[in-house]
């Protein structure tokens, strides 16, 4: 079995981009080629099966369109889709594990030439994966690492985030804002493996950091803008005490600013993850202090070159026209510069948005 986890980075992934030329395989995607690097009589079937199609179809299962960070990597999955003349068909799982198999099913009876899941959770992915293979058609993985499965079926690849690293800069970046910061951490879903990835890095941080900086509560609002509120009124209420709060994606942090305005409160900083242009909105409009990011538009044309590569290996990749899309989101000059970390930070000064990353 072949499968390859691809944890990318959007800073370095965007410096890719930057730097391809007019050459018909850009650079960039070299590490994709190798990740998903299969035996020669693989690759030279799905040349024959595929690669000389003149149309192609890719599938598309979404974990949730209602959470604005997929929607994004889902229209940016249809966006490279697009610009390299594949036809897409975007299916919505609507967090159910049950629309999930159906819209697997849908696929498979489509016929599609290849299907790109993001899954809800790891065992669900395993799943999903297994039907395609099931029914020959490659498949690829969004936004989970896989490996960790003894049997998570045969894959193309993975792209992710380090959501610890992630976890463990913010609690950073809170330290260097105030050495005594008291957070509230408005966490994620249980259960799926996202959440947990993040209290990964939060613990280490926190060790690191050696009490001075406290988490005084962990309240799960499972991604959903209601939730938040209602977590972040109900420890309001209780009279704890607390001056950041670290909310695991921008819609919690929408929720959790709406209650601290509810209560007068809203001078307190929060800090989010994220990525779409709705979270750097937020930035501009005060309602985040700071965003731990890498932008998911990356990761869904990422997605997207992994299972073109494989499906259509004889067509070239032509990385340099997307990069308008790609590049949305505000970014540095990116000729000669070398970022190593995963993530980027948005920070807020004087209401005017800017970015600054660690170059360690």
């Amino acid at each position: 079995m072949k499968k390859a986890l691809s944890i990318t980075t959007a800073i370095a992934l965007m410096l890719s981009l930057a730097a391809c030329g007019s050459s018909a395989a850009p650079s960039s995607a070299a590490p994709a080629a190798d990740s998903t690097a299969s035996s020669t009589a693989e690759s030279s079937s799905a040349a024959e099966s595929t690669g000389d199609k003149k149309d192609l179809t890719f599938g598309y299962i979404a974990y949730d369109m209602s959470d604005i960070w997929n929607e994004y990597s889902a229209k940016a999955f249809e966006y490279a889709a697009e610009q390299n003349g594949v036809k897409t068909v975007v299916l919505d799982s609507k967090n159910s594990l049950e629309d999930s198999v159906t819209a697997m099913e849908s696929l498979i009876q489509q016929g599609v030439d290849g299907i790109s899941v993001f899954p809800i959770s790891t065992e669900q992915g395993s799943q999903l994966v297994k039907m395609a293979n099931e029914a020959g058609i490659p498949v690829t993985i969004e936004n989970f690492a896989m490996d960790g499965l003894d049997d998570p079926g045969d894959y193309i690849a993975s792209v992710a985030c380090e959501y610890d690293k992630i976890g463990e800069a913010a609690i950073k970046w809170i330290a260097e804002q105030d050495p005594e910061a008291k957070i509230f951490f408005c966490a994620g879903q249980e259960g799926a493996g996202v959440y947990e990835k993040y209290q990964e890095g939060v613990d280490r941080a926190l060790e690191e950091l050696g009490g001075d900086v406290q988490v005084v509560a962990t309240l799960h609002a499972d991604w959903l803008t209601d939730k938040a509120y209602n977590v972040t009124t109900d420890l309001i209420n209780s009279g704890t005490e607390f001056n950041y709060i670290f909310a695991n994606n921008d819609m919690m942090a929408q929720g959790c600013y709406n209650a601290l305005k509810d209560a007068g409160k809203e001078n307190i900083p929060i800090v989010s993850t994220g990525g779409s242009p709705d979270g750097f909105k937020m930035l501009q409009d005060g309602i985040e202090a700071a965003n731990m990011t890498a932008p998911v538009s990356i990761q869904g044309v990422k997605t997207f070159m992994n299972l073109y590569n494989k499906v259509a290996p004889l067509r070239s990749l032509l990385l340099c026209r997307l990069s308008p899309f790609l590049l949305m989101i505000p970014a540095p000059t990116l000729p000669g510069m070398t970022m190593q970390p995963l993530t980027s930070t948005w920070t807020r000064t004087n209401k005017q948005p800017t970015e600054y990353y660690d170059m360690s």
